[in-house]
């Protein structure tokens, strides 16, 4: 009969005990979501499975993880620090990139800045 359909007979019994999710699966699913709502995104699912231990649910961290990458759940990535310029007298210059360069004045040997602040420090 699998042979006439096309089908594996693994695939064929596999399809047959596929079913819905639970309503505890579900519940686990919301729950997960609230807290990576609630803590905007920035929690992994290491420590989601620590709130959900802490909420009282038994659950092991492989769960939570295979839920996580069902759902498409990520965490951003961590922003570089800002480079900042110290002077001597003790105030601070954000570093920005040199505005108004044309490819001709990157070919030069010196690219002019403005001064920052006292005389000689730039």
């Amino acid at each position: 009969m699998c042979y006439l359909a096309g089908v594996s007979r693994a695939g064929y019994y596999r399809r047959l005990v596929e079913t819905e999710p639970d309503e505890a699966e579900m519940a686990l699913r919301t729950a997960i979501q609230e807290i990576v709502l609630a803590h905007h995104r920035r929690y992994g699912y290491r420590r989601v499975t620590a709130l959900l231990h802490r909420e009282g649910w038994q659950v092991n961290h492989k769960r939570v993880e295979r839920i996580w990458r069902q759902e498409g759940l990520k965490v951003p990535q961590k922003q570089p620090k800002r480079r900042r310029l110290w002077l001597a007298n003790g105030s601070c210059v954000r570093l920005r990139p040199l505005t108004g360069i044309t490819s001709g004045a990157m070919t030069s040997s010196r690219i002019e800045r403005p001064m920052l602040g006292r005389s000689g420090c730039w």
